[in-house]
């Protein structure tokens, strides 16, 4: 696994070889990810949230890309320590890290992001919920995007926020933006 752009492009991570419940978002995928988002955000003006932080991969991009405002939820105690060990390594700081259940910390957040991102189990049991959850609890900005990783057996297209999906083999990223569609659906 490898950060693949901005100022720490090509830095490799090394995963535990037995992570539990992570599965961490291929590079193809990322960098495919990585091209939508770039072409619609200002990275460095961006507030990000990882749930479902794994490796930390998605967010050691943005960081290396010129976010600079990172927050981080990860429950598993492994993985927690090994986000904390591998930013450090990488200098990605500042950086929030939060052990914490992600729909523990969806309920009791008060904070508004620009992006979001969530990549969670794929055997999670209520991925539908996120999207109605993030919205719900308003976290976040006019015009933030929420990026969920999800397989084909889920389909968010009704969801009011929704706006475009990509897919990248049985990785499928659905998009949602914090604003109303105009007539056009845009």
């Amino acid at each position: 696994m490898r950060i693949i752009s901005g100022e720490l492009g090509g830095r490799r991570i090394n995963p535990p070889a037995n992570m539990p419940h992570t599965r961490p978002t291929t590079d193809i995928a990322k960098e495919g990810l990585f091209n939508i988002i770039q072409n619609n955000l200002v990275l460095e003006d961006v507030r990000s949230l990882d749930l479902f932080g794994g490796t930390g991969c998605i967010s050691y991009e943005l960081f290396s890309r010129g976010v600079r405002d990172l927050t981080i939820v990860e429950k598993d105690p492994a993985m927690f320590a090994f986000i904390k060990k591998t930013a450090s390594v990488l200098g990605v700081d500042p950086l929030h890290l939060i052990f914490s259940d992600v729909f523990k910390y969806i309920q009791s957040c008060s904070e508004k992001f620009d992006f979001i991102f969530a990549g969670p189990p794929y055997a999670l049991g209520n991925i539908e919920d996120l999207p109605k959850l993030i919205f719900e609890q308003g976290l976040l900005n006019p015009n933030g995007w929420f990026v969920l990783e999800h397989t084909p057996r889920n389909n968010f297209q009704q969801f009011p926020f929704y706006r475009t999906e990509r897919k990248y083999g049985t990785t499928i990223f659905s998009i949602f933006v914090n604003r109303p569609t105009n007539i056009e659906g845009q």
